[in-house]
């Protein structure tokens, strides 16, 4: 293999330039041997540009060198020579993690590699199991189905994320590691003393972080049996009994009951949220703040729908933001507002 032998001085300049101009074997590592560099090659440069390089102090060898043991660096790194590039252009790179589970989508055209494409992620992630998306969320309770593809059958994990651990049956239990950073910047925002409602809980992300940063009270409520199940272990998992109230039921029903009045309610269930709107203003306290979450193109339908379930009450957007994509041209929104008065 031809290299590039320059002095040591002089080195980290040429291989900037060899590089920029695409000249380097990147499967090959740089020599060093007595005050000089010899870069391995892909290529032998022009002569302009080597005078360029060492000013008449680089020479062209013929040398061994070691080859580089370079780790794929993406899941269609690893499919490589495996599959058509073509195919493996329709593969989406990212995917979700979920403790020790992978979850992706894999397109219909491509069924016949899902079991390749499976130990690929696998491989990639140092992950337990592999699952596909069969279907999109259904339902009050938010779940989908999956297909395992890959490595163990275990559909429970313990997932990690800001100190705290939720554990779930990710085929039984809604729960999107995407929205890690919102749930923190809904938490950094909470105040000791506060009483919170979590109007769709699921296995309790936002409770648990919530609960273990800030003195608080905080209902979790949820309509699946089996998101009750996984909050209440949550609950006992994170220490933080003192502070959380698992309830099973449907939220309107749970809200009357027990006459809660809130200093601040969570309403992450964005396909259907807007259904529950008036009855968290019935039971949001002057001043409190409602995190509310859509599916919508943009936000000014989304802040009227806000407004008008207030009336006659008022109410100040603290915040907007698109939380993620969901599809294109629509996004999972998320509007922070405050009621301001009570006429």
């Amino acid at each position: 293999m031809i290299g590039l032998k320059i002095k040591k001085n002089m080195a980290n300049d040429a291989r900037k330039m060899l590089l920029k101009l695409s000249y380097i074997n990147l499967d090959a590592k740089i020599k060093r041997e007595n005050g000089y560099v010899v870069i391995p090659l892909s290529d032998e440069p022009k002569k302009e540009l080597l005078t360029e390089l060492g000013q008449g102090n680089v020479e062209i060898v013929d040398t061994t060198f070691e080859i580089q043991k370079r780790k794929p660096k993406s899941l269609k790194d690893y499919l490589k020579g495996k599959m058509d590039a073509r195919k493996i252009d329709e593969i989406r790179g990212s995917f979700d993690i979920v403790g020790d589970i992978v979850i992706l989508e894999i397109p219909e055209g491509l069924e016949e590699f899902k079991t390749l494409i499976g130990k690929a992620a696998l491989k990639f992630t140092g992950r337990r199991a592999v699952f596909r998306k069969k279907s999109e969320i259904k339902g009050i309770i938010r779940t989908r189905e999956l297909e395992h593809i890959a490595g163990e059958d275990i559909s429970e994990t313990i997932h990690q994320e800001f100190g705290s651990r939720i554990m779930l049956d990710v085929e039984k239990v809604y729960f999107s590691p995407r929205l890690a950073t919102e749930r923190k910047r809904v938490a950094d925002n909470v105040k000791n003393g506060e009483i919170i409602v979590d109007m769709f809980t699921g296995a309790g992300p936002f409770p648990i972080l919530i609960a273990r940063e800030h003195n608080v009270k905080i209902y979790a409520i949820d309509i699946n049996p089996e998101a009750y199940k996984y909050i209440k272990r949550n609950i006992e998992l994170n220490k933080v009994q003192d502070k959380v109230i698992p309830i099973l039921g449907d939220v309107r029903k749970v809200l009357k009951e027990r006459e809660i009045k809130a200093d601040r309610i969570i309403m992450n269930l964005p396909g259907a949220a807007y259904l529950f709107l008036n009855y968290a203003f019935d039971y949001i306290k002057d001043g409190g703040i409602i995190h509310y979450y859509e599916f919508a193109s943009d936000f000014n339908e989304v802040i009227k729908r806000i407004e008008s379930a207030a009336s006659p009450r008022k109410v100040k957007i603290l915040n907007k933001r698109k939380v993620k994509s969901k599809s294109p041209g629509i996004w999972h929104v998320g509007v922070d507002a405050q009621v301001i008065n009570n006429p």
